[in-house]
């Protein structure tokens, strides 16, 4: 053997120790990359059921929103109908109330006066 043979031979193995030492790591990296594959695979797996039960909640939270609108819009009404309510009595009754009971008031300090007595403020 000559010396370009020794050469020859010693980069021939020096490649395949090469090739060894770099094909542990590309054998663990396919293996990591099995592993994440098989783990998106089962997140996504259970993530479906999870979104299907989020769509319905969503749309039973949103039928359940119709419901409360209309409820507060019949409150609504109600609260203005009793407003209405309100006025209308205090217009009908309120002022000839006020106006009788100064028509009373006005008729006791009479009959006050007409007996003698000067009224509730004579004591003071």
């Amino acid at each position: 053997m000559s010396v370009g043979d020794v050469a020859g031979l010693i980069a021939a193995i020096a490649f395949v120790l090469l090739v060894g030492v770099l094909a542990v790591p590309l054998v663990k990296l396919g293996r990591v990359l099995d592993e994440a594959r098989v783990s998106i695979k089962e997140v996504t797996d259970h993530s479906v059921p999870i979104l299907d039960e989020a769509a319905t909640t969503v749309a039973t939270t949103n039928s359940q929103l119709v419901k409360v609108d209309t409820i507060t819009t019949s409150a609504a009404q109600v609260s203005e109908n009793v407003s209405a309510l309100t006025g209308l009595y205090a217009a009908t009754f309120g002022a000839p109330l006020v106006k009788v009971a100064a028509f009373t008031y006005g008729v006791r300090q009479a009959f006050a006066r007409a007996s003698g007595r000067s009224g509730p403020r004579a004591g003071r």
